[in-house]
């Protein structure tokens, strides 16, 4: 499932810097450029993980991560800071911070900070599921079905990762719209879309095969399980 990051930064380049760096790693990023419009959008659309900018206009990150801290929000947060003297790190890190970079900072480290910072916020997560004979490889982005590997899309993938996770299981579109395309108000349009993204990733992992793993609930939602042909 794409992992979305926001990040909270006043200084424009800089921003749009990380967050063109992050959607290329895969990443679903956005930019909130104040502390205040950091905390409305993490209200509206919570993200997975948060690069902070310390010194923000109006409320500082310091402040917003006090108030996430505060409110029992427990999302990954990576300080970024032109201090640093050892007490701003250690108000950082009491402030909540998880991980804490130092400006002027190279994208790789940061990028290598954010990927642990998120491996550590889901500890037990298997890299590997399968049911029946799909495979699928959450951490390499890879699937295969009966040993052959299958194209999918970013979106296709993320699909099926979260029917995985929820294998046997009912999976609504509602549930779809929220947790896969992390869109708070559900819309008639993108039940369209939902449809249209299973209907392709079925193809993709059952046409082939006698054994059907993705099934339509008929007015419900979708459920991945093994079945026979029939």
């Amino acid at each position: 499932m794409t992992q979305h990051v926001l990040v909270v930064e006043d200084e424009s380049t800089t921003a749009e810097s990380l967050v063109h760096g992050l959607s290329a790693e895969g990443f679903a990023a956005r930019w909130a450029a104040s502390g205040d419009d950091a905390l409305a959008s993490m209200q509206s659309l919570p993200p997975d993980l948060v690069v902070l900018d310390w010194m923000l206009p109006g409320t500082s990150g310091v402040e917003v991560l006090r108030q996430l801290r505060a409110q029992g929000q427990r999302v990954p947060v990576l300080l970024l800071t032109a201090r640093d003297a050892v007490s701003d790190r250690v108000t950082g890190l009491e402030a909540g911070a998880d991980d804490y970079l130092t400006k002027p900072f190279a994208f790789a480290e940061l990028l290598a900070r954010v990927k642990a910072l998120l491996r550590r916020a889901a500890p037990g997560e298997p890299t590997k599921r399968t049911v029946a004979d799909l495979v699928v490889d959450a951490e390499a982005r890879r699937a295969w079905r009966a040993s052959q590997a299958l194209e999918l899309t970013p979106r296709e993938f993320d699909l099926l990762v979260y029917l995985l996770r929820q294998v046997g299981q009912i999976v609504t579109r509602e549930m779809l719209a929220r947790d896969v395309w992390r869109e708070a108000n559900r819309i008639t349009p993108l039940d369209n879309v939902i449809d249209v993204h299973v209907a392709h990733l079925r193809r993709k992992v059952d046409a082939e095969h006698a054994v059907k793993l993705i099934h339509t609930v008929r007015g419900v939602g979708f459920v991945l399980r093994q079945e026979t042909a029939g």
